[in-house]
């Protein structure tokens, strides 16, 4: 495990072989099991095992770090690059404030 400094100035934390997590759509109708390449205080980057992101709703979605769903991180995509995805954490109001700033013209 090591710890770098993004372009962003947050501390990420890099590990070696990757954790193993998955991801679920909010509405729970999918599940794609991934690997956790690195984190930082507000996101991650995950490679998807089967390699396949096509027809999944990535603009959110949960990522569950324990087998049992009790630890979890709301996400939405960053960026894609083949099998790997960056994500962005959603903190519980982050959605409210981004649709009440857009309607106020923000």
């Amino acid at each position: 495990m090591a710890v770098k400094t993004d372009q962003r100035g947050n501390s990420r934390v890099v590990f070696e072989r990757g954790i193993p997590a998955q991801m679920m759509g909010i509405d729970g109708t999918w599940r794609r099991d991934c690997t956790m390449e690195d984190v930082s205080d507000s996101g991650a980057k995950l490679t998807i095992d089967d390699g396949s992101v096509e027809g999944l709703h990535l603009k959110e979605f949960f990522l569950l770090l324990s087998s049992t769903g009790l630890a979890y991180r709301r996400c939405e995509l960053a960026w894609v690059n083949g099998d790997q995805i960056g994500v962005n954490f959603l903190e519980a109001g982050d959605r409210k404030k981004k649709a009440r700033s857009a309607s106020l013209g923000a």
